[in-house]
């Protein structure tokens, strides 16, 4: 596989949940005095098995789904198939918010990336499933629309650091059916 380009055009590091409850309730605010860094830093440390730093995921079980990729395509797209936006690609809740990547077609894959701090490897096993909130977000049939162009759920698998910017996929590895099943069987329930 040769590299290919592409860039990080946001990040999302959220310390807390912001879709709960009911969507007809709208999502809970966020509270800059108890957070002074924001959700959408320019830079972020990634942790090995834990995610992102900072974020609500970091260091829980579910390890496999710790960090999750988005394509600004895939929301472009959303928009001319409900002849509504423009959304911001960034309230989809995605952790890595990408432009030029085929995201969706990086799912049951180990990948290296780098955004200029050096490579990290990977592991998608789960597409990310759009939730009831996204009708609420961006319009009236966004849930059943984004489904199957949602993005991926991954577990990082080296430190490292994610930038807003230019990065490179440097290599895609297609997991076999017998890690696939072992990692899905070793998978938390909830």
């Amino acid at each position: 596989m040769d590299p290919q380009d592409f860039s990080i055009d946001a990040l999302v590091v959220s310390p807390m949940r912001r879709y709960g409850g009911r969507p007809s309730d709208g999502p809970t605010p966020f509270d800059p005095v108890a957070h002074p860094r924001g959700e959408h830093p320019t830079t972020v440390r990634v942790r090995a098995h834990k995610g992102l730093v900072g974020d609500r995921y970091f260091g829980t079980r579910f390890t496999y789904a710790s960090v999750t990729f988005l394509a600004t395509e895939k929301v472009r797209a959303l928009e001319g198939e409900l002849q509504a936006g423009p959304f911001d690609p960034t309230e989809a809740r995605r952790n890595v918010v990408t432009r030029g990547l085929d995201v969706d077609a990086l799912v049951r894959t180990e990948f290296t990336l780098d955004a200029g701090h050096g490579p990290i490897r990977f592991r998608s096993i789960t597409p990310a499933n759009p939730c009831a909130w996204l009708n609420e977000v961006f319009a009236p049939g966004a849930h059943q629309a984004f489904r199957g162009h949602a993005g991926i759920r991954c577990e990082p698998l080296d430190d490292g650091q994610l930038s807003v910017g230019p990065a490179r996929l440097i290599d895609v590895r297609p997991l076999s059916d017998e890690e696939l099943r072992r990692r899905v069987s070793n998978a938390p329930l909830s």
